[in-house]
């Protein structure tokens, strides 16, 4: 497994594995799986309902709380300040932890203005030592930027969507720039099309790799961090091996260039759903 080092000196996992669509009870299974295979950190949020499986197979395995990583979220209905206090509260308690790595603001939701008090209050989380970092998803650049500007805590990472047909450049350079990393959800563009892709498979069959581990590469050696998921046991194996090879500085180029734009998710600006 590699490590980066976010901006305030924790060390987090560049490879996690995500829970995302996964009912609850399913989630406890396949955490323990993916435990047993090797990965150390788990995203989980409030509105995925699963922390409850989460927190019971984070009991089950044989591994130290201090060898995990785990990152939830507060969802767009319990922002505001006093609001996320008592939804961090509360999902502590469905995982079970004493403190949690992460926590994120699942989506900026600008409509309703409340992602600056929100963060606020996650500072306050973070200075009590309930979490050890925090940090956004889906925050385009204006909003990191507002965060910048009035709050005191930097976030650590931006989790967004990000997949070789939404490369995200822009937002990349400006996290960059800022020493926030970027975060991809949805890496494997949920599957389909990006993984059948004619330039993909050439890739993996030139590496004796699928598809999957090629593009899941790509984001590692473009500093991503990044969070498939699966619930087959088979794919999250797969998913974790791919610390034994390369691609190639022409490779990582021409997986670039299916950068299309296309999104699977909403555009930050327009999700308002509470």
């Amino acid at each position: 497994m590699d490590y980066v080092t976010l901006n305030n000196g924790v060390k987090m996992p560049q490879l996690g594995f995500g829970v995302w669509q996964v009912g609850d009870d399913e989630a406890t299974e396949a955490v323990k799986e993916a435990v047993k295979a090797g990965y150390r950190s788990i995203d989980t949020a409030m509105i995925y309902k699963n922390e409850n499986g989460v927190g019971r197979a984070l009991k089950e395995v044989d591994v130290p709380r201090e060898d995990l990583f785990i990152t939830t979220k507060v969802w767009n209905s319990d922002q505001g300040y006093d609001n996320t206090l008592r939804a961090f509260d509360e999902s502590l308690e469905r995982l079970g932890l004493d403190y949690v790595d992460l926590y994120l603001i699942h989506w900026p939701t600008p409509e309703f203005d409340d992602y600056v008090e929100t963060f606020k209050a996650m500072e306050k989380l973070y200075h009590d030592g309930k979490v050890k970092a925090i940090g956004v998803c889906n925050f385009d650049a204006d909003h990191l930027q507002r965060l910048l500007d009035e709050c005191d805590v930097k976030p650590v990472l931006n989790q967004v969507e990000c997949h070789p047909f939404l490369a995200q450049d822009e937002l990349k350079t400006f996290c960059h720039e800022n020493d926030i990393y970027v975060e991809a959800w949805s890496p494997l563009m949920q599957g389909g099309e990006v993984l059948n892709h004619p330039v993909v498979k050439n890739i993996a069959d030139d590496h004796g790799k699928t598809g999957a581990q090629v593009i899941l590469r790509w984001h590692l050696q473009n500093k991503t961090i990044v969070i498939p998921k699966s619930v087959t046991p088979s794919r999250i194996k797969e998913n974790i091996d791919v610390f034994d090879f390369e691609l190639t500085d022409d490779e990582m180029e021409i997986i670039h260039n299916l950068d299309r734009g296309i999104r699977k998710g909403p555009k930050p600006a327009e999700m308002n759903k509470r």
